[in-house]
């Protein structure tokens, strides 16, 4: 009997009515959310420690996944925060010199379900074909009615605020590679520093590393924070991170963010497109299955430069909503959908896909050079 064999069973069913059998290689129990996959050969690290998937179930498309284990570098947040995890064949023995534990113990240590033996590329076109669905893990019972049930039972992601259950609890500082506890704001940054205020809405580690690589003095708010509270900071900047769920349910931070435009320079980076989009007076709409990867080609409509991104996001912003005066920037290749856009008069702009990788290309990160050179420009305006 091989391994796989020896191992728990575990069900995936889908609101439609699929029921895919495999086996649970990390944890037990039965989990909800929405299926969606990720079509990148590397990054699972990076993957199921990034906010942004609260509340979903991931499937890797490349089929063999933990064969680099896991490092403390790596991560892009403190926790787990997707729902479930689903590969082809989960590989047991990590080589890698940096690896500290394995993929199993990292899930099972954060409580989370990771299941193989799946066929991940029927699954994949299901998806693609149909659009992202519920869908319930479960190795508690092999009753496909009463786990189809409880998975149309579900509510999904739509009109669902995600962010507070991942934001910070308190104002902090990144600093050296990790967030700190702020004992005192103050009005001047030390030596005079770029100082650049971050709403976490979810926001990724990477995020904070590359304004940290630019020089920047970062302070970190909670997503609750308003308008009064992101000024009072000093800020010469902010920037509005990614983060989970539906951009149409956060009424309050688009609040906040429509009461700073104009007055300090913004950038925003996935769900802070969103936010930025609808602060300006767009809408925003589901996508089908949504950009999740490492490999998806960008086209920057100014300079004609194409790059390769990393994605992951399941809404988007309807251009054809902005105003008039707000420039359409990117446009994703694959389906023409928006991928960033700027108001020059506001010193706004934001981008859909992910500048900062962790998974995935550089192409982008000159982006944050020019949120650098902007919010240094408005000082120099000030002074």
């Amino acid at each position: 009997m091989s391994l796989l064999r020896q191992q728990q069973p575990a069900l995936l069913v889908l609101e439609d009515g699929s029921v895919y059998h495999g086996y649970a290689f990390a944890g037990s129990g039965e989990v909800l959310g929405e299926v969606v996959f990720n079509t990148g050969m590397t990054g699972y690290q990076e993957v199921i420690t990034d906010p942004s998937y609260k509340g979903q179930i991931v499937a890797m498309t490349y089929p063999l996944v933990g064969s680099y284990g896991i490092n403390p570098e790596d991560r892009e947040s403190a926790g787990v925060h997707l729902e479930g995890f689903i590969v082809k064949e989960y590989q047991t023995r990590p080589s890698n010199w940096r690896s500290r534990q394995t993929l199993k113990t990292f899930l099972e240590d954060h409580g989370r379900i990771g299941i193989e033996g799946i066929d991940t590329r029927a699954l994949t076109r299901r998806i693609r074909l149909t659009g992202a669905m519920r869908g319930i893990i479960s190795t508690e019972t092999a009753d496909t009615d009463l786990l189809l049930t409880r998975v149309r039972a579900y509510p999904g992601l739509v009109g669902r605020d995600l962010v507070k259950t991942v934001t910070c609890k308190k104002p902090c500082r990144w600093r050296d590679g990790a967030p700190r506890q702020i004992r005192t704001m103050g009005m001047r940054s030390p030596r005079g520093k770029l100082r650049a205020v971050v709403l976490d809405c979810g926001v990724k580690y990477n995020i904070l590393r590359r304004l940290e690589e630019r020089g920047c003095e970062i302070i970190i708010l909670p997503a609750t924070a308003t308008a009064e509270d992101i000024l009072s900071c000093g800020a010469h900047g902010l920037l509005l991170s990614n983060g989970p769920g539906d951009p149409a349910a956060l009424s309050y931070i688009v609040d906040a963010v429509r009461n700073v435009l104009g007055k300090i320079p913004i950038f925003g980076i996935c769900l802070g497109h969103q936010i930025l989009g609808q602060a300006l007076g767009g809408r925003t709409l589901k996508l089908k299955f949504g950009h999740h990867g490492i490999n998806q080609p960008t086209k920057d409509d100014r300079t004609k430069r194409i790059e390769i991104t990393s994605q992951n996001h399941g809404f988007v912003v309807l251009p054809e909503s902005l105003p008039a005066d707000i420039e359409a920037t990117h446009e994703n290749l694959n389906d023409r959908t928006s991928e960033g856009m700027i108001s020059p008069a506001l010193k706004a702009f934001s981008v859909q896909y992910h500048p900062e990788a962790a998974p995935g290309p550089h192409d982008a990160t000159y982006l944050f050079d020019e949120f650098v050179g902007l919010m240094e420009k408005e000082r120099e305006k000030s002074r």
